[in-house]
């Protein structure tokens, strides 16, 4: 990394200028008075996320940046850095953000891309992960918010504040306590920013010119200003991605030909967005019901956990109550739930005995009896969690009670087969002659026979959601603003 004064041209152009007399006492507060920003912020990144996944397509096959999504997602860059300038990223200024993705010549923070002309086919497959690792470490490292292993490979820890934030932190409090914001740690900032953008407009595939390992100090860009009323489409070339699109500022009176993102757009956008992403995910949940429903069912029809090994050295294991509230007809919730199904299989020759009854009941026979209750099948370490109960041994067999909904007994693997109903329950496992020491594997599974219908009834819903979702986003993007009719020619009476 080096400190460079040179004025390098590159595609991506930041200025934000520190103003003076700020309040000492705003920016406590600015964490609370841009939640407006970041609420519409939320949505205009998901927007963004999808927008750019258009673009990726778009120069796979053309080699072309759409123009309407390039205006778009620059215009939620720059709208990100003015609420970043103005709040925590910065503290440059005490003036309140635009909502608006266009350029505001008058606001001290300004963001500006070179258009480009015809991108890499082949760099759009691996710019966005593969060549930009080295900046992500670095911007890690500068934004924070990262995350490192604490002691082994599955054990993580948070990375703390990253450099930005707490040079940011050391200005509020000299701003605090002197008036004053110092200009060294901003000049430092901005050229920490600058950076963090650059890599943004790299991965967002607006440029194919890789970002420099340079860091541009100051608020000024490292080329010529911005000129008020400049349009995006400065001219110029950009390393790596063709030639920027020229342009010159439109006369007085003349149409533009750029197209603008008003309100309505972006909330199209928005809501086209929206919708794909819910669709997408309706699609994915449908199609892992449907892969259960069809290669996860075992011979039985049961879709089944895995065997897990329980035991314990007193009398009895027992679930947990298991409480199950239904108000509606019985067949109703035989369709959607269909029948469980218990088995546990002992590790030696002793017979075992499995069943399930009402809590209270189970509760009254192991009072006083030695027994381990169930909480978790995975604990920190892996394995089940117990709560173990004092007592002695049981007065009788379980066998010899009927207390049980259902119950199974005898060796080799048993299987019990209950349908739910209403009420609080609790599942048994213990030998069939009540002696100490239980040890088996257990699997518990389910019919669900509505799992079919929802996994079909959720796929159709994402197609037709997907559908609406690519119509509004293709409007949204397709469809350009009416442009200003130029004026009539002046006539000669």
């Amino acid at each position: 990394m080096s400190t460079s004064t040179q004025r390098a041209r590159g595609p991506v152009h930041l200025e934000g200028h520190l103003d003076e007399g700020q309040s000492r006492w705003l920016w406590l507060v600015k964490w609370l008075l841009v939640i407006p920003h970041y609420i519409v912020l939320f949505f205009l990144w998901i927007a963004f996320a999808v927008t750019t996944v258009v673009a990726f397509f778009a120069i796979l096959f053309t080699g072309r940046y759409p123009r309407s999504i390039f205006e778009y997602n620059v215009g939620v860059l720059r709208w990100s850095w003015r609420v970043a300038f103005y709040a925590y990223s910065a503290l440059g200024t005490d003036r309140y953000p635009p909502f608006t993705l266009q350029d505001v010549p008058e606001y001290p923070a300004r963001l500006r891309v070179d258009p480009p002309g015809e991108l890499s086919r082949g760099l759009v497959l691996v710019k966005w992960w593969l060549l930009a690792i080295p900046h992500y470490l670095v911007v890690a490292f500068f934004l924070g918010g990262g995350w490192y292993a604490a002691n082994s490979v599955d054990e993580w820890g948070y990375g703390g504040p990253g450099l930005i934030g707490l040079l940011v932190f050391f200005a509020a409090v000299a701003l605090l306590f002197t008036g004053r914001y110092p200009k060294p740690i901003f000049d430092l900032v901005l050229g920490l920013n600058r950076w963090v953008l650059r890599v943004a407009a790299y991965v967002s595939l607006m440029t194919d010119e890789y970002p420099p390992f340079r860091l541009d100090m100051g608020g000024d860009d490292p080329e010529p200003p911005l000129v008020p009323g400049e349009p995006d489409s400065a001219p110029g070339a950009t390393a790596g991605g063709g030639t920027a699109v020229a342009t010159a500022p439109a006369p007085p009176g003349s149409p533009q030909e750029r197209p603008a993102w008003g309100a309505g757009r972006v909330v199209a956008v928005v809501l086209g967005s929206v919708l794909l992403l819910t669709g997408a995910g309706l699609g994915v949940a449908g199609l892992g019901l449907g892969f259960a429903q069809v290669g996860l069912r075992d011979s039985g029809g049961y879709l089944a956990s895995g065997d897990e090994y329980l035991s314990t050295q007193s009398y009895a294991l027992a679930s947990d109550s298991m409480e199950m509230t239904y108000d509606g007809p019985d067949a109703l919730l035989e369709n959607i739930l269909g029948d469980v199904r218990i088995t546990a299989e002992a590790d030696g020759t002793e017979p075992l005995f499995l069943g399930i009854g009402p809590t209270d009941e189970v509760d009254a026979y192991l009072a006083g009896v030695a027994h381990d209750t169930l909480t978790d099948f995975t604990g920190t370490d892996r394995d089940p969690v117990y709560r173990h109960s004092d007592g002695s041994a049981p007065a009788a067999a379980p066998g010899t009670l009927d207390i049980w909904a259902a119950s199974t007994s005898g060796t080799g693997e048993q299987e019990l087969t209950w349908a739910p109903e209403s009420g609080d329950w609790t599942i048994v496992l213990m030998q069939a002659d009540g002696q100490q020491g239980v040890a088996a594997d257990v699997s518990v599974g389910a019919e669900l026979p509505v799992l079919g219908w929802v996994a079909g009834g959720m796929l159709v819903t994402a197609l037709l959601v997907l559908g609406a979702g690519i119509v509004v986003v293709v409007l949204a993007i397709a469809v350009r603003p009416r442009s200003p009719a130029a004026p009539a020619p002046p006539t000669t009476v």
